[in-house]
């Protein structure tokens, strides 16, 4: 073992290496199986890739198995999101940017409350509705350029573009910044990976995709003051709670979470979801057969088998046990939901893809408390529809092995040959 300080040292089975996270999402279970089993909470050495490299860092407690996730969650009491204490990103991130990025993802009480309610209310039942039926004519509208095209990529072809679509439509994005705004988050989700980075640096590749983000939204914001459209930036920019109003500072920031959150995350989680169906036929049969029956199970077994973020972090603010181990505040402590969404103690052989598993309580969401994705009810209405039109018209499509985005943060899946 490396010693980390005077009174701990870092675990033998180490989930922090470049080589680590360059492994398959099977591999890398094999490590947090035997954690899981025997150290549910580990310490661990600090992250690689850090675009603020600390030569004092001792390290994290790693937060591996599905009770603990949870019960870690929920105490945002005692484990802080702020960024003043390190924000909920692996690494470690400059303050700036997580508020520039992270919004209410990155807030601690009362602001967290205050801005996710002016946020919350831009999302009304008539906005909701009006999206669900422009989430139906748009799936078909992708499935039928799909079959017309013929198949390449079904990551460019079909995943990424209803999340695009309807975050767009959402904010008002106009159709000709979009590929734009897609450029963005890809360099802010993929800043670890090569492809991405090309011949700068990771901080400079994160930095580019934030100034895009920030530069669409302000010129949302300023068109939306003089002639207010019937959008979610409109929205924002009206809102108003007990005398609180979001300033362009938040807003810019809740774009760029939106974009990343709202964009990414289906994304990947129906390139996952649709791959998982063309391994287990039988599966696919099932859902195929009874899809209105059987829908509302798989889309839990998608986010759960997929797991499109994989690790969060908060800072203790007080001393605290986690799993039996004393935290002290102003530790780090990460939580790895894609272990915790394989617990063996949680999920009955949990390498299986069952769309019928039952009950299924997945952290794909989050842990529960008060940072449960706000989205997540739109991200459901866009995979039903999407997957309903595929199974129903693409029902020969066959797919390829995937590539992978490199990194720590998104299980992202880059592209994935297809054929019918």
């Amino acid at each position: 073992m490396t010693i980390a300080s005077s009174k701990r040292v870092h675990d033998d089975v180490e989930l922090s290496s470049e080589a680590f996270w360059a492994q398959t999402a099977r591999e890398r279970d094999e490590s947090f199986s035997v954690l899981r089993r025997q150290r549910p909470v580990s310490w661990q050495p600090p992250a690689y890739g850090s675009l603020m490299p600390d030569p004092n860092d001792p390290g994290y407690w790693a937060v591996v198995g599905h009770e603990d996730v949870i019960a870690v969650s929920k105490a945002h009491d005692v484990f802080s999101s702020s960024p003043d204490l390190g924000g909920v990103m692996f690494e470690n991130v400059p303050a700036q940017l997580l508020e520039e990025t992270q919004s209410i993802l990155a807030m601690d009480e009362p602001r967290h409350g205050i801005t996710r309610r002016l946020v919350h209310s831009a999302f009304s039942p008539r906005q909701l509705r009006l999206i669900e039926q422009q989430i139906q004519n748009q799936a078909s509208a992708i499935v039928t350029a799909f079959l017309e095209d013929g198949p390449r990529d079904f990551v460019e072809q079909v995943s990424m573009r209803l999340p695009l679509w309807t975050v767009s439509q959402m904010l008002g994005v106009p159709e000709e910044t979009r590929d734009r705004m897609v450029k963005a988050v890809d360099d802010m989700v993929g800043y670890n990976d090569p492809e991405y980075i090309g011949d700068g640096d990771p901080f400079t590749c994160l930095l580019g995709g934030i100034a895009t983000l920030h530069d669409i939204a302000q010129t949302l914001i300023d068109e939306r003051r003089s002639k207010p459209q019937d959008d979610v930036i409109t929205a924002l920019v009206q809102a108003e709670i007990e005398g609180h109003k979001l300033s362009d500072d938040d807003i810019r920031s809740y774009f760029c979470l939106l974009a990343i959150a709202g964009n990414d995350t289906t994304r990947n989680t129906t390139s996952h979801g649709m791959k998982a169906l063309f391994d287990n036929p039988d599966q696919k049969a099932l859902l195929s057969e009874n899809f209105d029956r059987a829908i509302p199970g798989a889309l839990e077994e998608f986010v759960r088998w997929g797991t499109p973020v994989m690790t969060f972090r908060r800072t203790a603010k007080v001393d605290a046990v986690v799993g039996g181990i004393d935290v002290d505040a102003g530790d780090k402590v990460v939580m790895f939901y894609s272990s915790a969404n394989r617990d063996e103690q949680v999920f009955k052989d949990p390498w299986q893809f069952d769309i019928t598993r039952n009950p299924n309580p997945h952290v794909g969401f989050g842990g529960g408390g008060v940072h449960f994705c706000l989205g997540n009810h739109v991200a459901r209405l866009q995979m039903r529809a999407l997957f309903g039109q595929l199974l129903t018209r693409v029902p020969d499509l066959q797919l390829g092995e995937p590539e992978y985005v490199g990194g720590h943060f998104m299980h992202a899946i880059k592209r994935m040959p297809c054929t019918f």
